[in-house]
Protein backbone atom coordinates (compact mmCIF):
# COMPACT_ATOMS: atom_id res chain seq x y z
CA UNK A 1 0.00 0.00 0.00
CA UNK A 2 2.95 2.32 0.64
CA UNK A 3 6.29 2.74 -1.04
CA UNK A 4 9.74 4.10 -0.35
CA UNK A 5 10.63 7.44 -1.87
CA UNK A 6 14.41 6.97 -2.06
CA UNK A 7 16.99 4.94 -0.16
CA UNK A 8 15.48 4.00 3.20
CA UNK A 9 13.05 6.95 3.50
CA UNK A 10 9.32 6.24 3.34
CA UNK A 11 6.81 8.30 1.40
CA UNK A 12 4.91 10.80 3.52
CA UNK A 13 1.20 9.90 3.89
CA UNK A 14 1.82 6.35 2.67
CA UNK A 15 -0.40 3.84 4.53
CA UNK A 16 0.76 0.39 5.65
CA UNK A 17 -0.95 -2.60 7.25
CA UNK A 18 1.42 -3.88 9.91
CA UNK A 19 1.71 -5.33 13.43
CA UNK A 20 3.06 -3.58 16.53
CA UNK A 21 6.10 -5.45 17.85
CA UNK A 22 7.19 -3.34 20.82
CA UNK A 23 7.56 0.13 22.31
CA UNK A 24 10.00 3.02 22.19
CA UNK A 25 11.46 4.56 25.33
CA UNK A 26 8.77 7.25 25.02
CA UNK A 27 5.95 4.66 24.92
CA UNK A 28 5.10 4.80 21.21
CA UNK A 29 4.37 1.53 19.43
CA UNK A 30 6.99 0.22 16.97
CA UNK A 31 5.97 -1.19 13.58
CA UNK A 32 7.95 -1.85 10.42
CA UNK A 33 7.04 -0.58 6.97
CA UNK A 34 9.20 -1.96 4.15
CA UNK A 35 11.75 -2.79 6.83
CA UNK A 36 11.83 0.77 8.20
CA UNK A 37 10.85 1.27 11.88
CA UNK A 38 7.86 3.56 12.34
CA UNK A 39 6.98 4.95 15.78
CA UNK A 40 3.24 5.21 16.41
CA UNK A 41 1.74 6.85 19.55
CA UNK A 42 -1.33 5.12 20.97
CA UNK A 43 -0.43 1.71 19.52
CA UNK A 44 -0.42 -1.48 21.61
CA UNK A 45 1.97 -4.37 21.19
CA UNK A 46 0.11 -7.07 19.24
CA UNK A 47 -2.18 -4.60 17.42
CA UNK A 48 -2.62 -5.08 13.68
CA UNK A 49 -3.01 -1.56 12.31
CA UNK A 50 -3.34 0.61 9.27
CA UNK A 51 -0.62 3.21 9.89
CA UNK A 52 -0.11 6.46 8.02
CA UNK A 53 3.44 7.83 7.76
CA UNK A 54 3.36 11.45 8.94
CA UNK A 55 7.07 12.27 9.29
CA UNK A 56 9.56 10.18 7.29
CA UNK A 57 13.26 10.50 8.14
CA UNK A 58 16.29 8.81 6.65
CA UNK A 59 16.34 5.67 8.83
CA UNK A 60 13.00 5.74 10.65
CA UNK A 61 9.64 7.49 10.61
CA UNK A 62 6.77 8.66 12.76
CA UNK A 63 3.25 7.51 12.05
CA UNK A 64 -0.32 7.63 13.33
CA UNK A 65 -3.02 5.02 13.70
CA UNK A 66 -5.49 5.17 10.83
CA UNK A 67 -7.45 2.07 11.83
CA UNK A 68 -7.16 -0.77 14.32
CA UNK A 69 -7.71 -3.86 12.18
CA UNK A 70 -7.19 -6.35 15.00
CA UNK A 71 -6.77 -5.07 18.58
CA UNK A 72 -4.08 -6.41 20.88
CA UNK A 73 -5.25 -8.50 23.87
CA UNK A 74 -3.52 -5.80 25.96
CA UNK A 75 -5.67 -2.97 24.61
CA UNK A 76 -8.30 -1.46 26.93
CA UNK A 77 -10.80 1.37 26.57
CA UNK A 78 -9.27 4.75 27.31
CA UNK A 79 -10.79 6.40 30.38
CA UNK A 80 -9.37 9.91 29.92
CA UNK A 81 -10.73 12.12 27.13
CA UNK A 82 -7.53 14.17 26.81
CA UNK A 83 -4.83 11.50 27.26
CA UNK A 84 -3.81 11.64 23.58
CA UNK A 85 -3.66 15.46 23.50
CA UNK A 86 -1.77 16.14 26.74
CA UNK A 87 0.76 13.37 26.13
CA UNK A 88 1.34 12.49 29.77
CA UNK A 89 -0.33 9.06 29.99
CA UNK A 90 1.23 7.23 27.06
CA UNK A 91 0.05 3.82 28.36
CA UNK A 92 -3.56 4.54 29.29
CA UNK A 93 -4.77 2.51 26.28
CA UNK A 94 -3.29 -0.78 27.57
CA UNK A 95 -3.82 -2.75 30.78
CA UNK A 96 -1.56 -1.98 33.72
CA UNK A 97 -0.19 -5.54 33.61
CA UNK A 98 0.84 -4.99 29.98
CA UNK A 99 2.40 -1.65 30.90
CA UNK A 100 4.52 -3.31 33.58
CA UNK A 101 5.67 -5.98 31.12
CA UNK A 102 6.67 -3.25 28.66
CA UNK A 103 8.63 -1.33 31.28
CA UNK A 104 10.41 -4.41 32.60
CA UNK A 105 11.32 -5.36 29.03
CA UNK A 106 12.65 -1.86 28.41
CA UNK A 107 15.03 -2.27 31.36
CA UNK A 108 16.10 -5.74 30.24
CA UNK A 109 16.71 -4.54 26.66
CA UNK A 110 18.76 -1.54 27.75
CA UNK A 111 20.97 -3.59 30.07
CA UNK A 112 21.51 -6.24 27.41
CA UNK A 113 21.72 -4.23 24.19
CA UNK A 114 23.37 -1.02 25.43
CA UNK A 115 25.35 -2.36 28.38
CA UNK A 116 26.08 -5.87 27.16
CA UNK A 117 24.92 -7.34 30.50
CA UNK A 118 22.92 -10.23 29.07
CA UNK A 119 23.46 -12.40 32.15
CA UNK A 120 22.55 -9.79 34.76
CA UNK A 121 19.64 -10.96 36.95
CA UNK A 122 16.67 -8.61 36.58
CA UNK A 123 13.97 -9.08 39.21
CA UNK A 124 10.28 -8.73 38.27
CA UNK A 125 9.20 -5.09 38.25
CA UNK A 126 7.52 -3.74 41.38
CA UNK A 127 4.22 -2.31 40.17
CA UNK A 128 2.03 0.14 42.06
CA UNK A 129 -0.92 -1.08 44.11
CA UNK A 130 -2.74 2.02 42.86
CA UNK A 131 -1.80 3.08 39.31
CA UNK A 132 -4.20 6.04 39.40
CA UNK A 133 -4.57 9.02 41.79
CA UNK A 134 -1.00 8.58 43.05
CA UNK A 135 0.57 12.01 42.41
CA UNK A 136 0.94 14.20 45.49
CA UNK A 137 1.90 17.32 43.50
CA UNK A 138 0.44 19.08 40.48
CA UNK A 139 1.09 22.38 38.74
CA UNK A 140 -1.67 23.38 36.37
CA UNK A 141 -1.17 26.29 33.95
CA UNK A 142 -4.14 28.66 33.93
CA UNK A 143 -5.56 30.03 30.68
CA UNK A 144 -8.66 31.88 29.48
CA UNK A 145 -11.60 29.76 28.39
CA UNK A 146 -12.73 32.32 25.81
CA UNK A 147 -15.87 33.14 27.80
CA UNK A 148 -14.41 35.32 30.53
CA UNK A 149 -13.58 32.35 32.73
CA UNK A 150 -10.51 30.21 33.21
CA UNK A 151 -9.38 26.72 32.33
CA UNK A 152 -6.79 24.44 33.91
CA UNK A 153 -4.82 21.75 32.17
CA UNK A 154 -1.42 20.73 30.85
CA UNK A 155 0.76 22.04 28.08
CA UNK A 156 0.55 19.93 24.94
CA UNK A 157 3.91 18.33 24.08
CA UNK A 158 6.51 20.81 22.79
CA UNK A 159 4.15 23.78 23.10
CA UNK A 160 2.57 26.30 25.46
CA UNK A 161 -0.93 25.43 24.28
CA UNK A 162 -3.03 24.39 27.26
CA UNK A 163 -4.99 21.16 26.93
CA UNK A 164 -7.94 21.65 29.28
CA UNK A 165 -8.35 18.89 31.86
CA UNK A 166 -11.12 18.97 34.42
CA UNK A 167 -10.08 15.85 36.35
CA UNK A 168 -6.65 14.29 35.80
CA UNK A 169 -6.78 10.63 36.80
CA UNK A 170 -3.19 10.74 38.09
CA UNK A 171 -4.13 13.39 40.67
CA UNK A 172 -6.15 12.96 43.88
CA UNK A 173 -9.78 14.04 43.73
CA UNK A 174 -9.08 16.83 46.24
CA UNK A 175 -7.06 18.57 43.50
CA UNK A 176 -10.12 18.57 41.26
CA UNK A 177 -12.17 20.10 44.08
CA UNK A 178 -9.50 22.79 44.52
CA UNK A 179 -9.61 23.62 40.80
CA UNK A 180 -13.38 23.97 40.85
CA UNK A 181 -13.21 26.28 43.88
CA UNK A 182 -10.62 28.50 42.20
CA UNK A 183 -12.69 28.51 39.00
CA UNK A 184 -15.76 29.64 40.96
CA UNK A 185 -13.75 32.36 42.76
CA UNK A 186 -12.43 33.73 39.46
CA UNK A 187 -15.92 33.79 37.97
CA UNK A 188 -17.13 35.82 40.96
CA UNK A 189 -14.20 38.26 41.10
CA UNK A 190 -13.16 38.50 37.44
CA UNK A 191 -9.48 38.15 38.33
CA UNK A 192 -7.43 38.33 35.13
CA UNK A 193 -5.27 35.67 33.46
CA UNK A 194 -1.59 36.22 32.70
CA UNK A 195 -0.72 36.68 29.03
CA UNK A 196 2.80 35.54 28.10
CA UNK A 197 2.88 37.86 25.09
CA UNK A 198 1.96 41.11 26.84
CA UNK A 199 3.14 40.02 30.32
CA UNK A 200 -0.09 41.47 31.69
CA UNK A 201 -2.76 39.75 33.77
CA UNK A 202 -2.47 37.99 37.10
CA UNK A 203 -3.20 34.24 37.26
CA UNK A 204 -0.38 31.99 35.99
CA UNK A 205 -0.50 28.54 37.64
CA UNK A 206 -2.33 26.59 40.30
CA UNK A 207 0.21 24.61 42.34
CA UNK A 208 -1.14 21.84 44.59
CA UNK A 209 0.46 19.46 47.10
CA UNK A 210 -0.97 16.71 49.28
CA UNK A 211 0.47 14.69 52.14
CA UNK A 212 -0.80 11.18 51.48
CA UNK A 213 -0.06 10.02 55.03
CA UNK A 214 -1.31 13.21 56.72
CA UNK A 215 -4.19 13.97 54.36
CA UNK A 216 -3.18 17.65 54.32
CA UNK A 217 -3.62 19.69 51.14
CA UNK A 218 -1.81 22.89 50.16
CA UNK A 219 -3.22 25.26 47.53
CA UNK A 220 -0.83 27.78 46.04
CA UNK A 221 -1.89 30.34 43.44
CA UNK A 222 1.03 31.52 41.30
CA UNK A 223 0.41 35.09 40.21
CA UNK A 224 1.98 38.00 38.38
CA UNK A 225 1.04 40.18 41.36
CA UNK A 226 1.46 40.56 45.10
CA UNK A 227 -2.28 40.43 45.83
CA UNK A 228 -5.48 38.89 44.44
CA UNK A 229 -9.02 40.16 44.17
CA UNK A 230 -11.24 38.74 46.90
CA UNK A 231 -8.59 36.77 48.80
CA UNK A 232 -10.92 36.06 51.71
CA UNK A 233 -13.57 34.69 49.35
CA UNK A 234 -10.98 32.45 47.67
CA UNK A 235 -9.96 31.00 51.03
CA UNK A 236 -13.58 30.50 52.09
CA UNK A 237 -14.44 28.59 48.91
CA UNK A 238 -11.34 26.39 49.21
CA UNK A 239 -12.02 25.62 52.90
CA UNK A 240 -15.53 24.57 51.96
CA UNK A 241 -14.46 22.44 48.98
CA UNK A 242 -11.20 20.74 50.00
CA UNK A 243 -11.09 18.25 52.89
CA UNK A 244 -7.79 18.45 54.78
CA UNK A 245 -6.92 21.92 53.51
CA UNK A 246 -3.87 23.04 55.51
CA UNK A 247 -3.02 26.31 53.81
CA UNK A 248 -3.72 28.72 50.97
CA UNK A 249 -0.68 30.54 49.61
CA UNK A 250 0.03 33.21 47.03
CA UNK A 251 3.30 32.75 45.16
CA UNK A 252 4.47 35.90 43.41
CA UNK A 253 6.17 35.32 40.06
CA UNK A 254 6.58 38.44 37.92
CA UNK A 255 9.45 37.06 35.84
CA UNK A 256 9.28 36.41 32.10
CA UNK A 257 10.25 32.77 32.54
CA UNK A 258 9.13 29.17 32.13
CA UNK A 259 9.90 28.52 35.81
CA UNK A 260 6.58 27.99 37.57
CA UNK A 261 7.33 29.29 41.07
CA UNK A 262 8.68 32.66 42.09
CA UNK A 263 10.78 33.08 45.24
CA UNK A 264 8.21 34.88 47.39
CA UNK A 265 5.25 33.22 49.17
CA UNK A 266 2.52 34.88 51.24
CA UNK A 267 0.10 32.89 53.38
CA UNK A 268 -3.53 33.82 52.72
CA UNK A 269 -4.93 31.29 55.19
CA UNK A 270 -3.59 28.46 57.37
CA UNK A 271 -0.03 27.15 57.35
CA UNK A 272 2.86 27.82 54.99
CA UNK A 273 3.83 24.14 54.91
CA UNK A 274 2.18 20.74 55.06
CA UNK A 275 3.41 17.60 56.80
CA UNK A 276 3.97 14.11 55.44
CA UNK A 277 5.93 10.99 56.35
CA UNK A 278 8.16 8.87 54.14
CA UNK A 279 10.03 5.77 55.33
CA UNK A 280 9.16 6.71 58.92
CA UNK A 281 10.63 10.19 58.56
CA UNK A 282 8.61 13.39 58.94
CA UNK A 283 8.86 16.05 56.25
CA UNK A 284 7.64 19.63 56.29
CA UNK A 285 6.94 20.64 52.70
CA UNK A 286 6.73 24.13 51.25
CA UNK A 287 5.92 24.80 47.59
CA UNK A 288 9.66 24.83 46.85
CA UNK A 289 10.53 21.59 48.66
CA UNK A 290 11.66 18.58 46.66
CA UNK A 291 9.63 15.45 47.42
CA UNK A 292 8.87 12.25 45.52
CA UNK A 293 5.50 12.61 43.78
CA UNK A 294 4.54 8.95 44.38
CA UNK A 295 5.07 8.46 48.09
CA UNK A 296 4.08 4.78 48.35
CA UNK A 297 6.28 3.63 45.47
CA UNK A 298 9.13 5.85 46.65
CA UNK A 299 9.08 3.94 49.94
CA UNK A 300 9.43 0.68 48.00
CA UNK A 301 12.22 2.13 45.85
CA UNK A 302 14.15 3.29 48.92
CA UNK A 303 13.52 -0.06 50.58
CA UNK A 304 15.18 -1.85 47.66
CA UNK A 305 18.13 0.56 47.81
CA UNK A 306 18.52 -0.12 51.54
CA UNK A 307 18.36 -3.89 51.02
CA UNK A 308 21.05 -3.69 48.33
CA UNK A 309 23.22 -1.47 50.58
CA UNK A 310 23.17 -4.25 53.27
CA UNK A 311 24.05 -1.82 56.06
CA UNK A 312 25.18 -3.03 59.49
CA UNK A 313 25.46 0.26 61.42
CA UNK A 314 29.21 0.59 61.05
CA UNK A 315 29.41 2.10 57.57
CA UNK A 316 30.07 5.54 56.19
CA UNK A 317 27.43 6.11 53.51
CA UNK A 318 28.00 8.64 50.73
CA UNK A 319 24.77 9.80 49.07
CA UNK A 320 25.54 11.54 45.75
CA UNK A 321 22.84 13.63 44.05
CA UNK A 322 21.15 13.56 47.44
CA UNK A 323 18.52 16.22 46.66
CA UNK A 324 16.55 16.93 49.82
CA UNK A 325 18.26 13.97 51.48
CA UNK A 326 15.36 11.54 51.40
CA UNK A 327 17.26 8.41 50.30
CA UNK A 328 20.21 8.94 52.64
CA UNK A 329 18.05 9.97 55.59
CA UNK A 330 15.94 6.83 55.12
CA UNK A 331 19.15 4.84 55.79
CA UNK A 332 20.72 7.13 58.42
CA UNK A 333 19.60 4.92 61.30
CA UNK A 334 21.54 2.00 59.82
CA UNK A 335 24.91 3.71 59.30
CA UNK A 336 27.66 5.25 61.42
CA UNK A 337 27.91 8.37 59.27
CA UNK A 338 25.93 9.79 56.35
CA UNK A 339 27.43 12.31 53.96
CA UNK A 340 25.12 13.82 51.34
CA UNK A 341 26.30 15.82 48.34
CA UNK A 342 24.10 17.93 46.08
CA UNK A 343 24.90 20.72 43.61
CA UNK A 344 21.63 22.64 44.20
CA UNK A 345 21.89 24.94 47.25
CA UNK A 346 18.16 25.00 48.04
CA UNK A 347 18.05 21.20 48.09
CA UNK A 348 21.00 21.08 50.50
CA UNK A 349 19.16 23.50 52.81
CA UNK A 350 16.10 21.24 52.65
CA UNK A 351 18.23 18.18 53.44
CA UNK A 352 19.76 19.83 56.52
CA UNK A 353 16.33 20.94 57.73
CA UNK A 354 14.90 17.44 57.16
CA UNK A 355 17.75 15.90 59.17
CA UNK A 356 17.20 18.33 62.04
CA UNK A 357 13.43 17.82 62.04
CA UNK A 358 13.91 14.07 62.40
CA UNK A 359 16.66 14.24 65.03
CA UNK A 360 19.25 12.73 62.69
CA UNK A 361 22.62 13.71 64.14
CA UNK A 362 25.00 11.47 62.16
CA UNK A 363 24.36 13.19 58.81
CA UNK A 364 25.96 16.15 57.09
CA UNK A 365 25.09 17.66 53.74
CA UNK A 366 27.07 20.04 51.63
CA UNK A 367 26.78 21.73 48.28
CA UNK A 368 29.33 20.60 45.73
CA UNK A 369 30.24 17.85 43.33
CA UNK A 370 31.57 14.32 43.76
CA UNK A 371 35.20 15.36 43.43
CA UNK A 372 34.84 17.72 46.41
CA UNK A 373 33.16 14.97 48.41
CA UNK A 374 36.03 12.60 47.72
CA UNK A 375 38.63 15.22 48.67
CA UNK A 376 36.82 16.06 51.91
CA UNK A 377 36.57 12.44 52.99
CA UNK A 378 40.20 11.74 52.13
CA UNK A 379 41.32 14.82 54.11
CA UNK A 380 39.54 13.37 57.15
CA UNK A 381 41.13 10.00 56.63
CA UNK A 382 37.73 8.54 55.79
CA UNK A 383 36.44 6.53 52.86
CA UNK A 384 32.84 5.61 52.12
CA UNK A 385 31.93 1.97 52.62
CA UNK A 386 28.78 2.33 50.53
CA UNK A 387 27.99 4.90 47.81
CA UNK A 388 24.45 5.61 46.64
CA UNK A 389 24.01 7.53 43.38
CA UNK A 390 20.66 8.87 42.20
CA UNK A 391 21.52 11.00 39.15
CA UNK A 392 19.17 12.93 36.85
CA UNK A 393 18.11 11.48 33.51
CA UNK A 394 21.50 12.17 31.88
CA UNK A 395 23.14 9.71 34.28
CA UNK A 396 26.45 9.93 36.12
CA UNK A 397 28.87 10.07 33.22
CA UNK A 398 32.35 8.60 32.96
CA UNK A 399 34.13 11.21 35.10
CA UNK A 400 31.92 10.72 38.14
CA UNK A 401 32.01 6.94 37.78
CA UNK A 402 35.81 7.13 37.84
CA UNK A 403 35.75 9.23 41.02
CA UNK A 404 33.38 6.81 42.77
CA UNK A 405 35.53 3.82 41.79
CA UNK A 406 38.65 5.54 43.15
CA UNK A 407 36.95 5.75 46.56
CA UNK A 408 37.00 1.92 46.69
CA UNK A 409 33.59 1.40 48.36
CA UNK A 410 32.54 -2.16 49.12
CA UNK A 411 29.17 -1.56 47.42
CA UNK A 412 27.63 0.95 45.04
CA UNK A 413 23.84 1.30 44.79
CA UNK A 414 22.72 3.01 41.59
CA UNK A 415 19.17 4.42 41.51
CA UNK A 416 18.29 5.27 37.92
CA UNK A 417 15.40 7.04 36.20
CA UNK A 418 16.61 6.21 32.68
CA UNK A 419 17.52 2.65 31.61
CA UNK A 420 19.70 3.81 28.68
CA UNK A 421 22.02 6.05 30.67
CA UNK A 422 22.04 3.45 33.45
CA UNK A 423 23.28 0.78 31.03
CA UNK A 424 25.96 3.14 29.67
CA UNK A 425 27.17 4.04 33.18
CA UNK A 426 27.30 0.38 34.21
CA UNK A 427 29.84 -0.23 31.43
CA UNK A 428 31.94 2.62 32.85
CA UNK A 429 31.75 1.04 36.32
CA UNK A 430 32.61 -2.39 34.93
CA UNK A 431 35.74 -1.05 33.23
CA UNK A 432 36.83 0.38 36.60
CA UNK A 433 36.35 -2.74 38.64
CA UNK A 434 32.67 -2.70 39.69
CA UNK A 435 30.29 -5.33 38.34
CA UNK A 436 26.50 -5.07 38.44
CA UNK A 437 25.09 -7.93 40.51
CA UNK A 438 21.32 -7.55 40.34
CA UNK A 439 18.72 -5.09 39.03
CA UNK A 440 15.27 -4.23 40.35
CA UNK A 441 12.86 -2.17 38.19
CA UNK A 442 10.28 -0.11 40.11
CA UNK A 443 7.28 1.69 38.59
CA UNK A 444 7.08 5.11 40.25
CA UNK A 445 5.03 6.75 37.51
CA UNK A 446 2.22 4.47 36.30
CA UNK A 447 0.63 5.30 32.94
CA UNK A 448 3.70 7.31 31.87
CA UNK A 449 6.78 6.07 29.99
CA UNK A 450 9.12 6.48 32.98
CA UNK A 451 10.62 3.57 34.89
CA UNK A 452 13.11 3.49 37.77
CA UNK A 453 15.74 0.82 38.33
CA UNK A 454 17.96 0.02 41.32
CA UNK A 455 21.24 -1.81 40.65
CA UNK A 456 23.77 -3.23 43.11
CA UNK A 457 27.43 -3.13 42.08
CA UNK A 458 30.42 -4.67 43.86
CA UNK A 459 34.16 -4.90 43.12
CA UNK A 460 35.50 -7.42 40.62
CA UNK A 461 38.46 -7.82 38.30
CA UNK A 462 38.31 -5.17 35.52
CA UNK A 463 36.95 -6.41 32.20
CA UNK A 464 35.03 -9.32 33.74
CA UNK A 465 31.61 -7.80 34.32
CA UNK A 466 28.64 -10.08 34.47
CA UNK A 467 27.20 -11.09 31.12
CA UNK A 468 29.61 -8.94 29.08
CA UNK A 469 29.48 -9.55 25.35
Amino acid sequence: MGKKKNGTALEKNAVYETEVTGYTAEGAGVVRADGVPVFVPGAAQGDVLRVRVVKPLSTYAFGRVEEVLMPSPDRVGEDCPVARQCGGCVFRHISYEAELRAKEQRVRDALSRIGGFSGLPVLPILGAAQPDRYRNKAQFPIGPDGKGGILFGFYAPHSHRIVACGDCLLQPESFTRAMEAVRRWQAETGETVYDEGTRRGVLRHLYLRMGFSSGQVMVCVVANAGALRGEERLCALLREAVPGLSGVLLNENREDTNVVLGRKNRVLWGAETLEDTLCGLRFSLSPHSFYQVNRDQAERLYGVAADFAALTGEETLLDLYCGAGTIGLSMAGKVKRLVGVEIVEDAVSNARANAAANGVKNAEFFCGDAAKAAAMLRARGEAPDVVVVDPPRKGCGEELVSIVAQMNPSRVVYVSCDPATLARDLTFFAARGYAPQIAQPVDLFPRTAHVETVVLLSPHNPGQHIGAK
